[in-house]
């Protein structure tokens, strides 16, 4: 005989009071609510990258870089990017925004499938987002994917620089990566190195 399951829904604000209390922080997707593992420190280096330089470029304006401790709302459900920027936040709750420009979302092996499938495809209902950015932490590839080009994905590797449109910021890719321990940065710098040593 089959058994039947019933799921017990958690509300909206039962999830966001919970998460004003809680030491972990969790998703919350359809009425689910999703634990977020721990970072590694690659994942941190490059969150820390793109925010720190997203932060400089942006003293002075209107607009402001958060790091992943701030939720984005879509529709019902509600996601911890990796780093965001906001230009017009008309939100009145302090725990999450609903008006994002800039979305960064880190890639791990864990995350990868949700980040490029789920996440992409709710980011993209958010009338505010303009550029949603993937960023690999095992490998170096960048990608963004523009409002204005219909979503289609564009890829940046070392030696390219990423621009976000948004906010008029050019970014090599290096400087995203700087510190990353993974094989293609291990080639590059020695790679660099060489050529250093060789113009001495």
């Amino acid at each position: 005989m089959a058994l039947s399951y019933q799921r017990r829904l958690i509300s909206e604000q039962d999830y966001l009071e919970g998460e004003r209390l809680s030491t972990i922080r969790h998703e919350y997707i359809n009425g689910d609510v999703y634990a977020m593992a721990g970072a590694s420190k690659n994942h941190d280096r490059i969150a820390g990258n793109v925010s720190r330089k997203l932060g400089n470029h942006l003293e002075n304006t209107p607009c402001e870089p958060f790091s992943s401790d701030m939720k984005v709302k879509v529709g019902k459900d509600f996601f911890y990017p990796d780093v965001i920027v906001v230009c017009d936040d008309k939100t009145e709750d302090e725990y999450y925004t609903e008006s994002p420009i800039i979305i960064v979302e880190v890639l791990s092996k864990s995350t990868r499938r949700t980040d490029q499938t789920l996440k992409r495809l709710a980011y993209q209902n958010l009338p505010s987002l303009q550029e949603y950015v993937l960023i690999e932490q095992d490998f170096v590839d960048v990608e963004i994917c523009r409002r204005e080009r219909h979503w289609q994905s564009e890829h940046y590797y070392l030696g390219d620089e990423v621009y976000f449109v948004a906010i008029d910021l050019r970014l090599p890719v290096e400087v995203i990566y700087a510190r990353v321990v993974n094989d293609d940065m291990r080639e590059f710098l020695a790679r660099r190195n060489e050529e250093l040593n060789g113009n001495e």
